[in-house]
């Protein structure tokens, strides 16, 4: 290595470890938890303009397996963002009827 050469790898090392640290983001599941109420029904969407959910894509069941991580996961007017780990897909459910937190 000369002494032209020797920054120019430094700088492409360091070019390389930065670039690389911003993409190196650790992905979070969403926490554990089951629909509490007897049904719930999954929404595709919350539109703040009617401000409600909108799409119907299924009803949820009591025990049904989902996600919804408190405190990162958006909860809009009692409508909370969850994962439904069935299908594996997204939507909004009233938040009241998420529980059992951790559970399996």
């Amino acid at each position: 290595m000369t002494r032209k050469t020797a920054p120019f790898l430094i700088a492409l090392t360091l070019g390389a470890l930065v670039t690389g640290a911003a993409t190196a983001h650790a992905v979070e599941p969403p926490e554990h938890a089951v629909i509490t109420c007897q049904d719930a029904t999954m929404y595709e969407n919350y539109n703040f303009s009617i401000p409600g959910p909108v799409n119907r894509i299924r009803t949820l069941e009591n025990g049904n397996k989902v996600g919804h991580t408190r405190g990162k996961h958006p909860v809009y007017n009692g409508w909370a963002s969850i994962q439904d780990f069935g299908p594996n897909d997204w939507g909004f459910v009233r938040y009241e009827c998420l529980g059992g937190w951790g559970s399996w």
